[in-house]
């Protein structure tokens, strides 16, 4: 740790004397340079709280062992507020230090798709589909949507949207994977608990400059809309399909009233899927231990189970339960994200 905070003591010395050239200002890095400065400088502050804290800490021993009784009383509370804050501010220096993944500080794309179940799994994605909506309003974050197909039954067989923030990956590339629920459906006369399953893929927003995508390596077909947007957004062939056929990956956009932003938001997605099928590969070089908690993210590992009969939730990748399965849906998830972060940092740090 010591050497840790000596090397980022220097990083930041050296960003702040780059940063008072005036030349700086029109250099196309300052922004992540200026970033990355307030960075080390809120993590500095924490090593000076730290020392500050174990200076205390030695006074108030002192004071326990050679003090009268009021002093050495008052010098035992006074040593647990500090053992108190010590263990926070190393819990945040621990998370701040741990590697990030380059992708984390991205926006996202989510894919939800209806598996096995029929109908009852395209409700439970739609159900999901509005639990990550929810999340992102609970916490001030932008949703927008992209496309979907749904069903008569008010689910969706898939739905794709993104989800835009600070840190958006880095919370939400856990919730990848297969998540199944267990109830009795409405439609169940029998009051038999049925099982079924929707697949999740969390894909970090590419970027225009991410990759370079040829314009001879598309082909991009137009039609007729026939999805949910109304009748005005049938009238033209405004809806675009675009096939990346060195991949082979396929995108379809209906929902906007124009080609252009169809097509936009279809690129988008593209971009997104490249960029998630590269991640993919490297993935597979992680080790056994990560893998499981990462993933793959090839939508079939199955990752939680939402049963309804007993108000639980299981993350079978860390053995971790919870109750209040309504609150969940209402976006109430975030002891779920913070359990899975928990387990990478402890993964990390013992690699």
């Amino acid at each position: 740790m010591q050497e840790k905070q000596a090397a980022l003591r220097t990083e930041y010395t050296e960003l702040q004397q780059k940063l008072q050239d005036p030349e700086i200002f029109s250099d196309k890095a300052y922004p992540k340079l200026a970033k990355r400065a307030s960075e080390l400088e809120d993590t500095i502050k924490l090593f000076d709280k730290l020392g500050q804290l174990d200076a205390q800490e030695a006074q108030a021993q002192n004071l326990a062992k050679d003090g009268d009784q009021e002093m050495a009383g008052m010098a035992i509370e006074e040593l647990a507020v500090i053992e108190r804050e010590t263990s926070e501010i190393q819990a945040k220096l621990e998370e701040i230090l741990t590697p990030k993944d380059p992708n984390d500080e991205r926006n996202v794309v989510i894919e939800i798709r209806a598996a096995a179940g029929g109908d009852e799994a395209s409700l439970f994605a739609g159900e999901l589909y509005r639990m990550y909506v929810r999340w992102a309003e609970n916490h001030g974050h932008k949703s927008e949507h992209i496309s979907d197909s749904a069903n008569d039954t008010g689910g969706f067989k898939e739905v794709i949207f993104e989800i835009n923030g600070d840190q958006m990956y880095r919370n939400l590339k856990f919730e990848a994977g297969v998540h199944r629920v267990q109830r009795v459906p409405v439609t169940e006369s029998q009051g038999r608990v049925h099982t079924s399953t929707v697949t999740v893929a969390v894909m970090p927003q590419a970027e225009e400059t991410d990759m370079e995508i040829r314009s001879e390596d598309l082909r991009i077909d137009v039609f007729r809309s026939g999805g949910h947007g109304g009748q005005s957004v049938n009238t033209t062939d405004s809806a675009v399909r675009i096939t990346h056929l060195p991949t082979n990956t396929v995108v379809t956009c209906q929902d906007e009233k124009s080609q252009i932003k169809n097509k936009e938001k279809a690129m988008g997605v593209l971009r997104s899927r490249i960029l998630a099928a590269k991640l993919e590969a490297e993935h597979k070089e992680l080790s056994d231990a990560r893998k499981k908690l990462i993933g793959s993210g090839d939508r079939s590992e199955k990752i939680r189970t939402y049963n309804f009969p007993q108000d639980r939730i299981t993350d079978h990748r860390i053995s971790y339960s919870r109750s209040n399965i309504p609150a969940a849906l209402a976006g109430d998830i975030d002891d779920l994200m913070d359990q899975l972060h928990t387990a990478e940092r402890k993964l990390i740090s013992t690699q």
